[in-house]
Protein backbone atom coordinates (compact mmCIF):
# COMPACT_ATOMS: atom_id res chain seq x y z
CA UNK A 1 0.00 0.00 0.00
CA UNK A 2 2.74 2.32 1.39
CA UNK A 3 4.93 1.81 -2.62
CA UNK A 4 1.65 2.34 -4.52
CA UNK A 5 0.81 5.57 -2.41
CA UNK A 6 4.60 6.53 -3.22
CA UNK A 7 3.87 5.68 -7.20
CA UNK A 8 1.10 8.26 -7.08
CA UNK A 9 3.25 10.81 -5.60
CA UNK A 10 5.44 10.45 -8.47
CA UNK A 11 4.63 14.43 -9.90
CA UNK A 12 6.27 15.71 -7.11
CA UNK A 13 9.09 13.61 -7.60
CA UNK A 14 9.58 15.48 -10.62
CA UNK A 15 9.41 18.55 -9.05
CA UNK A 16 11.91 18.08 -6.37
CA UNK A 17 14.23 16.62 -9.12
CA UNK A 18 13.81 19.95 -10.68
CA UNK A 19 14.31 22.22 -7.14
CA UNK A 20 17.44 19.38 -6.54
CA UNK A 21 18.53 19.74 -10.39
CA UNK A 22 18.50 23.96 -9.94
CA UNK A 23 20.15 24.12 -6.49
CA UNK A 24 23.14 22.44 -7.90
CA UNK A 25 23.59 23.84 -10.91
CA UNK A 26 23.70 27.36 -9.01
CA UNK A 27 26.39 25.77 -6.74
CA UNK A 28 28.34 24.39 -10.12
CA UNK A 29 28.25 27.87 -11.96
CA UNK A 30 29.73 29.25 -8.71
CA UNK A 31 26.40 31.57 -8.59
CA UNK A 32 25.85 29.40 -5.35
CA UNK A 33 29.30 29.97 -3.06
CA UNK A 34 31.09 27.32 -1.37
CA UNK A 35 34.33 27.41 0.68
CA UNK A 36 37.12 25.11 1.61
CA UNK A 37 38.59 25.44 5.08
CA UNK A 38 42.42 25.09 5.91
CA UNK A 39 41.80 22.00 8.50
CA UNK A 40 41.50 18.89 6.63
CA UNK A 41 37.94 18.03 6.58
CA UNK A 42 36.13 14.64 5.41
CA UNK A 43 32.56 14.56 4.31
CA UNK A 44 30.56 11.36 4.87
CA UNK A 45 27.02 11.36 3.50
CA UNK A 46 24.73 9.70 0.89
CA UNK A 47 22.20 10.05 -2.03
CA UNK A 48 19.11 8.49 -0.93
CA UNK A 49 17.64 9.25 2.70
CA UNK A 50 18.29 7.21 6.15
CA UNK A 51 19.99 3.64 6.79
CA UNK A 52 23.05 3.95 4.60
CA UNK A 53 25.53 3.34 7.47
CA UNK A 54 26.94 6.73 7.94
CA UNK A 55 27.13 6.99 11.45
CA UNK A 56 29.84 3.22 11.78
CA UNK A 57 31.41 5.16 8.70
CA UNK A 58 32.33 8.10 11.15
CA UNK A 59 33.48 5.68 13.75
CA UNK A 60 35.59 4.03 11.39
CA UNK A 61 37.38 7.07 10.86
CA UNK A 62 37.46 8.14 14.39
CA UNK A 63 39.03 4.59 15.91
CA UNK A 64 41.63 4.95 12.47
CA UNK A 65 42.57 8.88 13.54
CA UNK A 66 42.15 9.72 16.93
CA UNK A 67 45.13 8.13 18.25
CA UNK A 68 47.14 10.52 15.60
CA UNK A 69 45.38 13.72 15.67
CA UNK A 70 42.79 15.81 17.07
CA UNK A 71 39.60 14.97 15.63
CA UNK A 72 36.20 16.62 15.60
CA UNK A 73 33.21 15.46 14.57
CA UNK A 74 30.66 18.01 13.18
CA UNK A 75 26.78 17.02 12.41
CA UNK A 76 23.73 18.89 12.12
CA UNK A 77 22.26 17.09 15.54
CA UNK A 78 19.08 15.92 13.60
CA UNK A 79 16.00 16.06 15.99
CA UNK A 80 17.53 17.22 18.77
CA UNK A 81 15.56 19.74 20.71
CA UNK A 82 17.99 23.19 20.80
CA UNK A 83 19.40 25.12 18.55
CA UNK A 84 22.10 26.73 17.10
CA UNK A 85 25.68 25.63 17.33
CA UNK A 86 26.82 23.69 20.46
CA UNK A 87 29.56 21.70 21.67
CA UNK A 88 28.56 18.36 23.38
CA UNK A 89 29.87 18.87 26.96
CA UNK A 90 29.97 16.29 29.63
CA UNK A 91 26.18 16.47 30.84
CA UNK A 92 24.76 16.96 27.08
CA UNK A 93 22.16 14.20 26.34
CA UNK A 94 20.37 13.09 23.13
CA UNK A 95 17.78 15.90 23.39
CA UNK A 96 20.76 18.65 23.45
CA UNK A 97 22.87 17.58 20.42
CA UNK A 98 20.93 14.53 19.06
CA UNK A 99 21.14 10.85 18.83
CA UNK A 100 24.43 10.03 16.36
CA UNK A 101 26.50 12.52 17.66
CA UNK A 102 25.26 11.46 21.27
CA UNK A 103 26.41 7.91 20.53
CA UNK A 104 29.88 9.28 19.16
CA UNK A 105 30.26 11.87 22.26
CA UNK A 106 29.26 8.72 24.83
CA UNK A 107 31.61 6.20 22.97
CA UNK A 108 34.90 8.34 22.60
CA UNK A 109 36.09 10.31 25.00
CA UNK A 110 38.70 12.09 23.10
CA UNK A 111 36.82 12.58 20.01
CA UNK A 112 35.03 16.81 19.84
CA UNK A 113 31.45 16.65 19.08
CA UNK A 114 29.55 19.64 17.76
CA UNK A 115 26.51 20.25 15.88
CA UNK A 116 25.13 22.99 14.14
CA UNK A 117 22.99 23.48 10.67
CA UNK A 118 25.00 26.48 9.51
CA UNK A 119 28.07 23.87 8.65
CA UNK A 120 30.12 26.99 7.83
CA UNK A 121 29.71 28.92 10.71
CA UNK A 122 29.71 25.95 12.97
CA UNK A 123 32.88 25.40 11.73
CA UNK A 124 34.29 28.95 12.34
CA UNK A 125 32.77 28.71 15.88
CA UNK A 126 34.58 24.99 16.41
CA UNK A 127 38.04 26.03 15.43
CA UNK A 128 37.64 29.36 17.23
CA UNK A 129 36.95 27.03 20.52
CA UNK A 130 39.21 24.17 19.58
CA UNK A 131 42.38 25.80 17.90
CA UNK A 132 43.69 22.63 18.32
CA UNK A 133 41.44 20.59 15.81
CA UNK A 134 43.50 19.18 13.32
CA UNK A 135 40.97 16.67 11.33
CA UNK A 136 36.87 17.61 11.13
CA UNK A 137 34.75 14.74 10.18
CA UNK A 138 31.69 16.12 8.12
CA UNK A 139 28.73 14.06 9.30
CA UNK A 140 26.04 13.89 6.59
CA UNK A 141 26.85 16.94 4.75
CA UNK A 142 27.44 15.46 1.16
CA UNK A 143 24.54 17.93 0.44
CA UNK A 144 25.68 20.81 2.16
CA UNK A 145 27.68 22.28 -0.54
CA UNK A 146 28.32 25.45 1.14
CA UNK A 147 31.78 23.72 2.23
CA UNK A 148 34.14 21.60 0.22
CA UNK A 149 35.37 18.64 2.48
CA UNK A 150 38.90 17.49 0.79
CA UNK A 151 37.75 14.53 1.05
CA UNK A 152 34.14 13.29 -0.35
CA UNK A 153 32.80 10.18 0.92
CA UNK A 154 29.89 8.65 -0.44
CA UNK A 155 28.17 5.51 0.58
CA UNK A 156 25.26 3.41 -0.79
CA UNK A 157 23.82 0.33 0.53
CA UNK A 158 24.44 -3.21 -1.52
CA UNK A 159 20.45 -3.48 -1.78
CA UNK A 160 19.76 -0.25 -3.13
CA UNK A 161 22.26 1.42 -5.13
CA UNK A 162 21.42 4.69 -5.51
CA UNK A 163 21.51 4.16 -9.39
CA UNK A 164 18.41 2.08 -8.63
CA UNK A 165 16.30 4.59 -6.68
CA UNK A 166 14.79 7.20 -7.77
CA UNK A 167 13.44 10.61 -6.10
CA UNK A 168 11.72 11.58 -3.24
CA UNK A 169 8.86 10.90 -2.49
CA UNK A 170 8.97 8.37 -4.97
CA UNK A 171 12.35 6.96 -4.26
CA UNK A 172 14.66 7.78 -1.36
CA UNK A 173 16.67 9.53 -3.28
CA UNK A 174 17.53 13.19 -2.24
CA UNK A 175 20.05 14.22 -4.71
CA UNK A 176 20.32 13.93 -8.04
CA UNK A 177 22.13 10.54 -8.90
CA UNK A 178 24.83 12.37 -11.15
CA UNK A 179 26.02 14.18 -7.63
CA UNK A 180 28.02 10.78 -7.27
CA UNK A 181 30.40 12.43 -9.39
CA UNK A 182 31.51 15.21 -6.77
CA UNK A 183 33.06 12.39 -4.44
CA UNK A 184 36.28 11.03 -3.89
CA UNK A 185 35.36 7.64 -2.46
CA UNK A 186 32.42 5.23 -3.22
CA UNK A 187 31.64 3.09 -0.32
CA UNK A 188 28.89 0.00 -0.59
CA UNK A 189 27.83 -0.40 2.76
CA UNK A 190 25.58 -3.73 4.59
CA UNK A 191 27.43 -6.30 1.88
CA UNK A 192 26.91 -9.66 2.68
CA UNK A 193 30.54 -10.90 4.18
CA UNK A 194 30.79 -13.66 1.08
CA UNK A 195 29.82 -11.27 -1.78
CA UNK A 196 31.16 -13.04 -4.59
CA UNK A 197 33.91 -10.91 -6.74
CA UNK A 198 32.04 -11.22 -9.62
CA UNK A 199 28.86 -9.40 -8.12
CA UNK A 200 30.78 -6.57 -6.73
CA UNK A 201 32.81 -6.20 -10.77
CA UNK A 202 29.12 -6.11 -11.31
CA UNK A 203 28.21 -3.17 -9.10
CA UNK A 204 31.26 -1.12 -10.37
CA UNK A 205 29.93 -1.48 -13.44
CA UNK A 206 26.36 -0.20 -12.72
CA UNK A 207 28.15 2.40 -10.27
CA UNK A 208 30.41 3.71 -13.14
CA UNK A 209 33.39 5.38 -11.04
CA UNK A 210 35.16 8.08 -12.56
CA UNK A 211 38.73 7.44 -13.17
CA UNK A 212 39.56 9.23 -10.01
CA UNK A 213 37.13 7.64 -7.85
CA UNK A 214 37.95 4.59 -5.93
CA UNK A 215 35.47 1.91 -4.37
CA UNK A 216 35.50 0.06 -1.67
CA UNK A 217 33.23 -2.99 -0.30
CA UNK A 218 31.88 -2.97 3.68
CA UNK A 219 29.81 -5.07 5.91
CA UNK A 220 28.50 -4.56 9.13
CA UNK A 221 29.83 -6.83 12.15
CA UNK A 222 28.04 -6.93 15.12
CA UNK A 223 29.68 -7.15 18.80
CA UNK A 224 28.60 -8.49 21.97
CA UNK A 225 25.45 -7.13 23.43
CA UNK A 226 25.67 -4.95 26.64
CA UNK A 227 23.35 -3.54 29.27
CA UNK A 228 22.91 0.18 28.56
CA UNK A 229 22.64 1.15 31.84
CA UNK A 230 25.48 -0.93 33.07
CA UNK A 231 28.11 -1.24 30.46
CA UNK A 232 30.38 -4.16 31.75
CA UNK A 233 27.29 -6.46 31.41
CA UNK A 234 27.14 -8.28 28.58
CA UNK A 235 25.85 -11.75 27.08
CA UNK A 236 25.87 -13.97 24.27
CA UNK A 237 22.90 -14.29 21.73
CA UNK A 238 21.95 -17.42 21.18
CA UNK A 239 19.78 -19.80 19.52
CA UNK A 240 17.76 -20.32 22.77
CA UNK A 241 17.08 -16.99 23.53
CA UNK A 242 13.93 -14.73 23.08
CA UNK A 243 14.47 -11.16 21.81
CA UNK A 244 12.16 -8.29 21.80
CA UNK A 245 13.33 -5.91 19.37
CA UNK A 246 12.89 -1.75 20.17
CA UNK A 247 14.20 0.39 17.86
CA UNK A 248 13.51 3.37 15.90
CA UNK A 249 16.27 3.36 12.72
CA UNK A 250 15.54 3.89 8.76
CA UNK A 251 16.45 0.58 8.19
CA UNK A 252 16.50 -2.59 10.48
CA UNK A 253 17.14 -5.32 7.27
CA UNK A 254 20.34 -5.82 8.33
CA UNK A 255 20.10 -6.30 11.68
CA UNK A 256 16.70 -8.73 11.83
CA UNK A 257 18.74 -10.71 8.85
CA UNK A 258 21.56 -11.30 11.27
CA UNK A 259 18.99 -12.58 14.20
CA UNK A 260 16.91 -14.66 12.32
CA UNK A 261 20.63 -16.23 10.87
CA UNK A 262 21.30 -16.98 14.50
CA UNK A 263 18.06 -18.71 14.83
CA UNK A 264 16.76 -16.25 17.28
CA UNK A 265 12.52 -15.75 18.09
CA UNK A 266 12.08 -12.57 18.03
CA UNK A 267 9.07 -10.29 18.15
CA UNK A 268 9.66 -6.16 17.59
CA UNK A 269 7.76 -3.25 18.68
CA UNK A 270 8.86 -0.65 16.13
CA UNK A 271 9.91 2.76 16.13
CA UNK A 272 10.14 6.07 13.46
CA UNK A 273 13.91 6.80 13.24
CA UNK A 274 15.09 9.08 15.39
CA UNK A 275 11.71 8.75 17.88
CA UNK A 276 11.95 9.89 21.40
CA UNK A 277 10.40 7.57 23.52
CA UNK A 278 7.40 8.21 25.60
CA UNK A 279 6.69 6.50 28.79
CA UNK A 280 3.80 5.35 27.90
CA UNK A 281 5.22 3.76 25.36
CA UNK A 282 7.96 2.36 27.73
CA UNK A 283 5.37 0.88 29.64
CA UNK A 284 3.81 -1.36 26.60
CA UNK A 285 7.38 -2.20 26.05
CA UNK A 286 7.48 -3.93 29.32
CA UNK A 287 3.98 -5.09 29.51
CA UNK A 288 4.95 -7.24 25.86
CA UNK A 289 8.03 -7.96 27.58
CA UNK A 290 6.65 -9.73 30.35
CA UNK A 291 4.39 -11.42 28.28
CA UNK A 292 7.23 -13.57 26.52
CA UNK A 293 7.06 -17.11 27.83
CA UNK A 294 10.49 -17.96 27.40
CA UNK A 295 12.80 -18.22 30.55
CA UNK A 296 15.89 -16.84 28.44
CA UNK A 297 15.05 -13.58 27.32
CA UNK A 298 16.35 -9.93 26.46
CA UNK A 299 15.22 -6.68 24.88
CA UNK A 300 17.37 -5.72 22.16
CA UNK A 301 17.95 -1.66 20.72
CA UNK A 302 20.52 -0.03 18.93
CA UNK A 303 23.19 1.95 20.24
CA UNK A 304 21.65 5.21 18.62
CA UNK A 305 18.29 4.32 20.37
CA UNK A 306 19.78 3.91 23.70
CA UNK A 307 21.16 7.86 23.84
CA UNK A 308 17.44 8.61 23.51
CA UNK A 309 16.38 5.68 25.64
CA UNK A 310 18.65 7.25 27.94
CA UNK A 311 16.18 9.97 28.78
CA UNK A 312 14.29 7.62 30.98
CA UNK A 313 17.37 6.80 32.82
CA UNK A 314 15.43 6.74 35.95
CA UNK A 315 12.20 5.11 35.13
CA UNK A 316 13.88 2.45 32.96
CA UNK A 317 15.82 1.44 36.45
CA UNK A 318 12.99 1.77 38.57
CA UNK A 319 11.47 -0.99 35.50
CA UNK A 320 13.99 -3.29 36.08
CA UNK A 321 14.34 -3.83 32.37
CA UNK A 322 16.63 -6.35 30.73
CA UNK A 323 17.64 -4.00 28.00
CA UNK A 324 21.12 -4.38 25.85
CA UNK A 325 22.65 -2.67 22.58
CA UNK A 326 23.88 -4.08 19.90
CA UNK A 327 26.92 -2.13 18.86
CA UNK A 328 28.16 -2.39 15.47
CA UNK A 329 31.28 -1.67 13.31
CA UNK A 330 32.13 -0.62 9.83
CA UNK A 331 34.13 -3.57 8.47
CA UNK A 332 36.08 -2.58 5.01
CA UNK A 333 36.55 -5.86 2.91
CA UNK A 334 40.05 -7.26 1.29
CA UNK A 335 41.34 -3.78 0.62
CA UNK A 336 41.01 -2.41 3.81
CA UNK A 337 44.39 -1.09 4.26
CA UNK A 338 43.94 0.61 0.59
CA UNK A 339 41.42 2.92 2.09
CA UNK A 340 43.23 3.61 5.51
CA UNK A 341 46.31 4.77 3.69
CA UNK A 342 43.89 6.60 0.93
CA UNK A 343 42.25 8.47 4.00
CA UNK A 344 45.88 9.61 5.85
CA UNK A 345 47.37 10.60 2.70
CA UNK A 346 44.44 13.10 1.94
CA UNK A 347 45.12 14.46 5.19
CA UNK A 348 48.76 14.62 4.90
CA UNK A 349 48.57 16.29 1.78
CA UNK A 350 46.39 19.07 3.06
CA UNK A 351 48.59 19.94 6.00
CA UNK A 352 51.43 20.08 3.92
CA UNK A 353 50.15 22.25 1.29
CA UNK A 354 48.39 24.73 4.80
CA UNK A 355 52.68 24.30 5.49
Amino acid sequence: MLRFIRYLLFPFALLYLAIVYVRNKLYDKRILKSVQFDVPMIGVGNLSVGGTGKTPMVEYLIRLLQDEYEVAMLSRGYRRRTKGFLIAQPDSTAADIGDEPMQLHHKFDKLTVSVGADRVMSTIGLMGIRPETEVILLDDAFQHRAIRPHLQIVLTPCYQLFVDDWYLPTGDLRDLKSSYRRADVLVVTKCATDLPNAEKASIVERLKPLPHQKVFFSHIQYGLPYDFLNPTETVSLSADMSVLLVCGIANSKSLVEYLKNLGITWQRIPFADHHYFKEKELERVATTFEKMTASNKIILTTEKDSMRLLLHEDFLRQKGLPIYCLPIEMVIQENGEDFDRLVKSKILEVKNNDD
